[in-house]
């Protein structure tokens, strides 16, 4: 009887057998099967905080540009330049106070580059509104039509950034429909030319370099914005009333302040910081060209708000511009959207592959180990 048991004992499987063999088939599947639910979840919330921030830069973007031309407009404040310092100190300001409240972490960046960075952005600045003041309102639209090609030329020649032919085609139509609806005339002059090229410049490099700076330092928009704010506001305040005064023939300290006028630059300044901060955040969660798009999408809007809110003249040609401009943007975003999708797909295929793989050659082996070591606890 005792034989008996013996044999079927060694002919049946031990329990611990059989735990250890199911335990390395199945823990691999499963742990492949949350790992890939888990980046599905992450790319879902990536997406979500993209849309997100394209939201919030564009409702920032066209009520401060309403604001202001309320201010300026209506209200006889013409000095953008020195508003823009203003509007950097109070964005400096807020993040300073969020981040004392631990509502983000300071992360330390070389002091060289934050401060070369906001040199730039201050000086980009400068010369955009300088182009604007030396040229016709024709002639700086253009200059903002040409920052989408040059970005594009940059990143192809020092980024070796790959544009599909798709993606050109909708860029292509986007700007011919911008310049349709907003180009009405185009004179030119040496000094606005020089001014226009440097603006052009410099809000490249300097768009690129927010893109740039977020990913290989490894720091959020907020940090960026944090640490190289004071720099663009030092630089545009120094540098601001002498634009203006050039620009406008009057004294920014000298102007009269009344209630209203200063209601209006507080309420600018404030919705400035989520301008400023949704501006960085696009540009590190997207690319500098998305950001130039979302830029002629406020464009239209604004065109849009004006002839609706402010009863602007509005003309069929505004409006066939308007609609191809939408149409560019339209087909760039689905574009961009079925690319970045084939990129995610293959990279959870590429990672899928290697997870496959792995776990069945250490299956294999640690299978041969436990029968080994059963054959040899059996003789």
């Amino acid at each position: 009887m005792a034989s008996r048991f013996a044999c079927i004992s060694r002919q049946v499987p031990s329990v611990n057998n059989l735990v250890n063999q199911y335990s390395f088939k199945g823990a691999p599947k499963t742990l492949e099967f949350s790992t890939s639910l888990q980046e599905m979840g992450e790319i879902t919330s990536f997406q979500l905080g993209v849309i997100g921030a394209l939201f919030l830069s564009v409702a920032s973007s066209v009520s401060i540009v309403i604001c202001n031309k309320a201010l300026m407009s209506n209200l006889g404040f013409p000095f953008a330049t020195t508003l823009t310092s203003w509007h950097l100190m109070v964005t400096f300001c807020t993040l300073h106070a969020a981040q004392r409240f631990n509502l983000f972490e300071n992360k330390p960046i070389d002091m060289k580059t934050v401060m070369l960075f906001g040199i730039l952005n201050g000086v980009s600045i400068g010369l955009l509104n300088l182009s604007l003041g030396f040229n016709s309102i024709g002639f700086y639209q253009m200059t903002k039509l040409a920052i989408i090609p040059f970005t594009v030329l940059l990143e192809t020649i020092f980024l070796k950034k790959q544009f599909s032919q798709n993606i050109k085609l909708s860029l292509f139509l986007l700007l011919v429909g911008v310049g349709i609806a907003s180009i009405t005339d185009l004179q030119l002059n040496l000094v606005g030319t020089i001014l226009s090229l440097l603006a052009i410049a410099t809000t490249c490099v300097g768009q690129i370099l927010t893109n740039t700076i977020q990913k290989r330092l490894n720091v959020s928009s907020t940090q960026l914005l944090y640490q190289s704010a004071p720099f663009q506001a030092a630089i545009l305040f120094v540098s601001g009333p002498l634009v203006d005064q050039l620009l406008t023939k009057q004294n920014v300290f000298a102007h009269k302040y009344s209630p209203i006028v200063l209601a209006f630059i507080i309420l600018s300044c404030i919705i400035s910081v989520s301008v400023n901060f949704s501006t960085f955040l696009v540009i590190g969660k997207t690319s500098p060209v998305t950001y130039q798009v979302l830029g002629h999408l406020k464009t239209c809007l604004v065109l849009a708000f004006g002839y609706t809110l402010l009863h602007d003249p509005f003309t069929d040609r505004n409006i066939i511009g308007i609609l191809i401009a939408i149409f560019g943007m339209g087909l760039y975003s689905y574009f961009c959207t079925q690319e970045n999708k084939k990129k995610q797909s293959d990279s959870l295929g590429s990672q899928m592959k290697e997870k496959d793989a792995t776990p069945f050659l250490a299956v294999e082996k640690e299978g041969h180990e436990v029968k080994n070591s059963n054959k040899d606890s059996l003789v």
